[in-house]
């Protein structure tokens, strides 16, 4: 389909069809933040001509709501990785637990911290870690292949990420490892350190997620005092050194 003018398309294709099409189109626009596209778009909306007053208002409020559906996906996504950030991670994960603590299904919290040190901004990453937090995402989506029905995965901070899966053969660290071995070709993470902890939600005695996050930082504070008093680290796979 030719998205230069969706609106101008043959007289055949229903009013309905055609708001649709640009419903799509303008969708597309907002999540690939094309504001050229975007205004372009806008200005068809506000010149459209061929229809009764009454579809013209429809497809225009049709467009509208796509609009406002597409600024709301922008709100809880991470542009760099595509995942969830914090905010639409606790809203996901926290439907999640209730799901999980209404059905009495355990549920497991991994929680991953890239690189060893600080980043001096959270809110603004390098151009080079850039390539490396994408590439995060990309292999978390392996990790995790029932992320978005199942599971969620998000993007907490700069160099924070989270996985809430019902899966507990997904948090071991075997399996990691295991995984990140046999990534496929596009999710390898460039050499870094990547830090793991788990947490686990009883449905007995539910918690917040925000509690499954603090309690898996606390365990990987605990892992790292370990692993600094013991001088020990694990050999790379694929470029990436577990702790």
């Amino acid at each position: 389909m030719n998205e230069a003018s969706v609106l101008s398309l043959k007289p055949a294709i229903t009013p309905r069809v055609r708001g649709l099409e640009f419903s799509a189109q303008l969708r597309a626009a907002i999540m690939d933040s094309d504001d050229r596209r975007i205004s372009r778009l806008l200005s068809e909306l506000v010149r459209i001509k061929g229809f009764s007053r009454g579809q013209r208002i429809a497809l225009q409020l049709k467009a509208l709501q796509s609009m406002v559906q597409g600024l709301r996906l922008l709100a809880i996504s991470d542009e760099t990785t595509g995942l969830y950030n914090r905010r639409g991670f606790v809203q996901s994960a926290t439907r999640l637990l209730d799901l999980a603590a209404r059905d009495k299904q355990p549920a497991h919290l991994v929680y991953f911290q890239l690189g060893e040190r600080r980043l001096a901004n959270d809110a603004v990453v390098p151009p080079a870690s850039e390539i490396v937090v994408r590439q995060l995402g990309n292999l978390l989506r392996d990790l995790f292949p029932n992320y978005g029905v199942y599971e969620t995965l998000g993007r907490l901070s700069a160099r924070e990420f989270a996985a809430l899966t019902a899966n507990v053969r997904f948090v071991t660290h075997n399996f990691i490892l295991l995984r990140i071995h046999s990534a496929p070709q596009g999710c390898e993470v460039p050499a870094t350190r990547l830090c793991v902890a788990t947490a686990h939600f009883d449905p007995e005695r539910p918690v917040t997620i925000d509690d499954l996050v603090r309690s898996a930082q606390q365990a990987m504070q605990a892992q790292q005092r370990v692993a600094r008093f013991a001088s020990r680290r694990l050999a790379p796979l694929n470029g990436v050194t577990l702790c």
